[in-house]
């Protein structure tokens, strides 16, 4: 059965350290080896625990809003006439199923919609904590990133090996703050099929890049870069990356 480290991480050996051992142990704790697919099932079940939390909240928030308006405390939210629908045919991104789901909510976003919305928001949380934290353990040793493409170079070999047992595969850049990364075979979304096609398997697999865009974040993030990180899927099991820094940077 395979196994894997759950960070690829070399623990410092100086010997002129003035913390005490116990310090040292907790800072650098010994290896644990877990089996390769673990994480590829904790992943699957992280996503589906919040997708039912994320539910969960939205219903309790719609609930409170309601609860509000009727004892007149905020004002009802104004209702949106009804979109028409295009006589046209539909494109990929303004399909016949969302001009539907428009028109029959008054042109706002479906509780579908919202809900898959909120679990964006929390896995993406996740990989903010969860970059911030490994980038402080991986540079603990290490001077700072002058240069942006050298804090971007630390993404694509330190922080993609300690979460992903790989580097990238690929870096692109029009070296004017715009970075992509690309990986032909990422790891998060290799085991991901439908059996509704291969559109299907793309659409769920784009939930599953939220969490690693949020962990590229995050690190770069505690690097001092403050970036925006968007994932992009159109072939299984590849997954590009754009980092975009604000102008001026």
């Amino acid at each position: 059965m395979a196994s894997r480290s759950s960070a690829t991480i070399v623990p410092s050996t100086s010997a002129g350290t003035l913390a005490p051992q116990n310090l040292v142990a907790l800072a650098d704790p010994p290896v644990r080896q877990i089996d390769a697919a673990v994480m590829d099932y904790f992943i699957i079940e992280l996503v589906n625990t919040l997708r039912a939390s994320a539910a969960v909240a939205t219903e309790r928030s719609k609930k409170i809003e309601a609860e509000m308006v009727e004892a007149g405390l905020i004002p009802a939210p104004p209702v949106l006439p009804p979109q028409p629908l295009k006589k046209d045919a539909p494109s990929a991104r303004d399909s016949t199923t969302s001009l539907n789901s428009r028109a029959s909510t008054g042109g706002r976003a479906s509780v579908a919609d919202e809900a898959e919305e909120a679990v964006r928001t929390r896995l993406e949380a996740i990989g903010l904590h969860v970059g911030a934290n490994f980038t402080e353990r991986l540079c603990r040793d290490r001077p700072l990133f002058g240069e942006t493409l050298d804090a971007i170079k630390f993404i694509c070999k330190d922080i993609w090996v300690a979460c992903w047992e790989k580097q990238v595969d690929n870096l692109r850049t029009n070296h004017r703050g715009i970075y992509v990364l690309q990986d032909n075979s990422f790891q998060p979304v290799r085991r991901i099929s439908s059996w509704e096609g291969r559109a299907d398997a793309i659409r769920r697999a784009k939930l599953y890049a939220v969490m690693p865009a949020g962990i590229i974040r995050g690190a770069l993030s505690r690097l001092g870069f403050q970036t925006t990180v968007s994932p992009e899927i159109t072939s299984l099991p590849q997954c590009t990356f754009q980092v975009k820094l604000p102008k001026g940077t």
